[in-house]
């Protein structure tokens, strides 16, 4: 595969979330067929800093919720320091929707899909999501988004229990979120006790529940050109996640599924979206339909587990197009697995003890790819590791420490007590 080695390629992100494997899977990718590869970090021990193939890193701590012309602001500078056009690789909502309401700014230094400029934001968002599905006839499951808490108290004399609530902008968990991820609740007294908490204007969505026993997760991984034809795109069925059923992917496997790849390829073209996408569906046995969960206009942290034959996935889809080279075809890589090592070992436990299994999922691997360990670059595996350990043993140091404080003041007591006299 012939990338240009003279575009680089910058890896963005915004927020503090230093163990991040999507955006070492992008600097490995595009790294390995010559591309000089940056990255944004957290700071200089994350494993993306410690990755052989990484030209440069700009240690920028972010939260996600600065102004945003002070991040693009901090991009520029970036851009200057590179010194030559960079492709740009997001890897959260804040800095796709940045890139693009900030496109006009930014297209001199840097090298984007030209999407619409207000379509990622909507897309991050549940409520923007929800209304593009009902418009374009996409399923997806029964939402409610309340206004006020008197909404949810109608609500949850006729609703259907079990429920699920999230928030309703993908940016509130960088704030002060009304719900920590996607939350279960079990009956209307729950709910409205929840909703206590949620304030005059409850920012969540309340959505219909789909009984993991009646359903499974898939996933779909595309990248779409300027024309929103698909230029590479992967579909995968979800075996496990973490936290368990409602978090990100542990363990999954590429499967093909024309019917889920012809759905998503039509609702791309019907918004007019371009650029890499990571959508998550939830087939329904009940009545026979992939309902679309979360749409992010952006890589996702398990795009290496989807390759052609051809060794395309969807980064270097997005680099090739970007600087003029054909993107090569070839069919995914069926039965090819992709594992999160932190993650997948916790989550395989909590799958076992709930008897819970994905009918889908092949009986061998043809391959498998690993979120960290990589023989080729091993040190973003073992900074991984040590970050996930450290806090441990802060934690332990300390323990001992206050323990030796308490020991050491008992016996200064006790010694007091014993010599009166002085």
């Amino acid at each position: 595969m012939a990338a240009d080695r003279s575009v680089p390629g910058l890896i963005v992100k915004f927020g503090n979330y230093p163990l991040h494997h999507g955006g070492v899977g992008a600097i490995r990718s595009l790294g390995r067929l010559g591309v000089p590869m940056y990255a944004i970090t957290e700071d200089r021990w994350t494993p993306a800093a410690s990755s052989r193939y990484l030209t440069g890193r700009f240690v920028w701590p972010t939260t996600g919720t600065e102004r945003a012309g002070d991040l693009v602001a901090g991009l520029l500078r970036i851009g200057d320091r590179i010194g030559r056009p960079a492709v740009l690789l997001p890897t959260d909502e804040e800095a796709a929707v940045l890139i693009a309401e900030h496109a006009e700014v930014l297209a001199g230094r840097f090298l984007f899909p030209p999407v619409e400029r207000e379509l990622p934001r909507r897309l991050a968002s549940k409520q923007g999501l929800h209304e593009l599905c009902v418009e374009h006839g996409v399923p997806a499951p029964a939402t409610l988004f309340p206004a006020s808490y008197e909404e949810i108290e109608k609500y949850a004399a006729t609703a259907v229990f079990p429920l699920v609530a999230k928030n309703r902008e993908a940016f509130e968990r960088r704030r002060r979120p009304a719900v920590s991820g996607t939350t279960r609740i079990a009956d209307a007294r729950g709910l409205l006790e929840l909703a206590r908490e949620w304030g005059p204007c409850p920012g969540v969505i309340l959505q219909e529940y789909l009984p993991r026993e009646e359903a499974e997760d898939w996933i779909v991984h595309a990248y779409f050109d300027a024309d929103s034809a698909p230029q590479a795109l992967f579909t995968g069925v979800k075996v496990r996640s973490w936290p368990p059923h409602a978090g990100m992917t542990a363990n999954a496997y590429i499967v093909d599924n024309p019917e889920l790849a012809a759905l998503a390829a039509q609702f791309i073209k019907q918004i007019g979206f371009c650029g890499i996408i990571d959508l998550d569906w939830r087939f329904d046995r009940r009545d026979g339909r992939y309902k679309l969960l979360d749409f992010n206009p952006r890589m996702g942290a398990q795009f290496r587990m989807f390759e052609s034959e051809a060794g395309v996935d969807v980064v270097r889809a997005q680099h090739l197009d970007l600087t003029g080279r054909r993107v090569p075809e070839g069919e995914q890589l069926a039965g090819r697995r992709f594992v999160v090592e932190n993650i997948d070992l916790p989550a395989l436990a909590a799958y076992r003890r709930s008897g819970y299994t994905t009918p889908h999922a092949p009986a061998k691997a043809t391959g498998t790819e690993l979120a960290w360990a990589a023989r080729d670059d091993i040190k973003p595996f073992f900074t991984m590791c040590a970050r996930l350990v450290r806090p441990g043993v802060r934690h332990l140091w300390q323990l001992w420490r206050s323990r030796r404080r308490s020991a050491t003041a008992a016996a200064g007591t006790e010694l007091v007590r014993r010599s009166p006299v002085e």
